[in-house]
């Protein structure tokens, strides 16, 4: 079947493709037209409520912690015909807990032979003929060394968001992509504002131009204190750094990456293209546990003298913001989660919004799943891990230049060989980590070339 028929009978509109904003064609007399851009044409989603049905798809979760359980659940909500067949964890009780919502939610019992624990757990997994999917859902530090293994094992994936803490694990997941294109894996991502309708048709209008030419942007996410975990005296410093691996920045990169990570991507995305290089601002104030800052703030800097400026912070009592607003020569995009997406022109009138009325938003961590199945089942395959790649390299510039002080060009950091966290993994001591201890910009040295 051609491509444009198999998308027109499918509706399954594939993954996002960063395009100009107008297509050009040429007349008889030389002169250019603009042609808008259909959602075809920009490989829009097809924002089905359930996958379809098929042959049975076996799913292996890797991270049985809170988000691991939870993609769990939206995998098996995603369509008919599915289930989870294997877990690996490295704690018990983690992993005791996970199979038993399962088993009370889904009736989805996972057999003891088939429950792996150790950092090893993730190769046993990988092993099963039986296993056609799996869900990336550890702490962030070892998520490239999974998703390499997993294409290497020709399993489609859910990776969640973000996929690496360090230049070293980029590049190693952009290398894995595209073997993963190459074996026509689907890989579907957990940045979830790509797999919500609202987003993706002010995207459409965005591309074609309806706010002229994008200039620059803003991107925020401000909340109040996360969740920690204190040091247990029972708990070595790696079972410690695990359990409390959102505070931990070899674990989760710091929260610019785990959480701003969602709209410095969807600037990327309408934008199209990656910064010069970034100077940026951030400390810790008042966070109780591990080695992260609790604010950030970043400029980022583009061709043609186009700006970013994206802000993190995670205190208690402070304005709260999550949003992004991308401005161009005729408007603005105002985009966020709470269903208020609109674009106004620099007078303040009303462009275009979206139908909220007529066109509900599923929940996009089920969205997320649903387009993993549906991509899987109906041989349209979609490779979110590049986008994911580059959206994470952008955040790691940020918070490297607030890390140091230093402006730091997207040159160095994309060459550059930082990398953290420990060169084996064991259960023990960890001479490197020190609690409490953050960089000190100005300080500190600069990103290692």
């Amino acid at each position: 079947m051609k491509r444009r028929d198999f998308l027109t009978n499918s509706a399954l509109l594939g993954a996002s493709a960063m395009l100009p904003a107008t297509a050009v064609s040429c007349s008889g007399d030389n002169k250019s037209a603009v042609k808008n851009l259909s959602e075809e044409e920009l490989e829009m989603f097809s924002f089905a409520n359930i996958a379809p049905d098929g042959e049975p798809l076996k799913a292996a979760l890797i991270g049985c912690g809170d988000r691991g359980t939870g993609a769990a659940i939206q995998f098996l909500e995603s369509g008919p015909n599915i289930s989870i067949v294997a877990l690996a964890d490295l704690f018990s009780d983690r992993m005791d807990t996970c199979r038993k919502i399962l088993t009370d939610k889904f009736s989805n019992n996972v057999e003891d032979s088939r429950c792996f624990l150790g950092f090893d757990a993730y190769k046993k997994i990988l092993e099963m003929k039986d296993v056609d999917v799996v869900l990336l859902c550890t702490p962030t530090h070892f998520r490239p060394e999974h998703f390499k293994a997993a294409v290497e094992s020709g399993k489609h994936i859910f990776m969640e968001k973000p996929c690496a803490v360090d230049p070293v694990g980029i590049r190693t997941v952009i290398a894995a992509s595209k073997v993963a294109t190459s074996k026509g894996l689907t890989v579907i991502t957990g940045n979830k504002r790509r797999h919500r309708r609202d987003y993706w048709e002010a995207y459409v209008q965005v591309r074609n131009g309806i706010i002229g030419e994008v200039v620059s942007a803003t991107s925020h996410w401000n909340q109040g204190a996360w969740w920690n975990k204190r040091h247990l005296p029972e708990w070595s410093d790696m079972e410690y750094c695990i359990r409390n691996w959102f505070n931990i920045k070899w674990l989760s990169g710091d929260h610019i990456l785990d959480q701003g990570i969602h709209n410095i991507d969807v600037v990327t995305w309408f934008m199209g293209e990656m910064p010069l290089r970034a100077v940026g601002f951030g400390g810790r104030a008042r966070r109780l546990t591990g080695d992260i800052f609790d604010f950030f703030s970043v400029d980022y800097y583009y061709n043609n003298n186009k700006r970013m400026l994206h802000t993190a912070r995670q205190i208690d009592g402070c304005d709260g913001n999550v949003s992004e607003q991308v401005f161009g020569t005729k408007g603005i995009a105002q985009l966020n989660d709470r269903g208020e997406i609109k674009i106004l022109d620099w007078s303040g009138n009303l462009l275009w919004e979206y139908d909220y009325e007529n066109k509900p938003v599923n929940n996009p961590y089920n969205q997320e799943h649903i387009h993993l199945v549906e991509s899987i089942r109906m041989g349209k395959k979609i490779n979110q891990a590049e986008d994911l790649a580059y959206s994470n390299m952008v955040a790691i510039l940020g918070r490297e230049a607030a890390y140091t002080g230093a402006a730091i060009t997207w040159n160095e950091i994309i060459a550059s060989t930082l990398r953290y966290g420990p060169e084996t993994y064991e259960m023990g001591a960890l001479s490197d980590y020190h609690e409490g201890v953050v960089p000190i910009p100005g300080k500190d040295p600069s990103v290692p070339l």
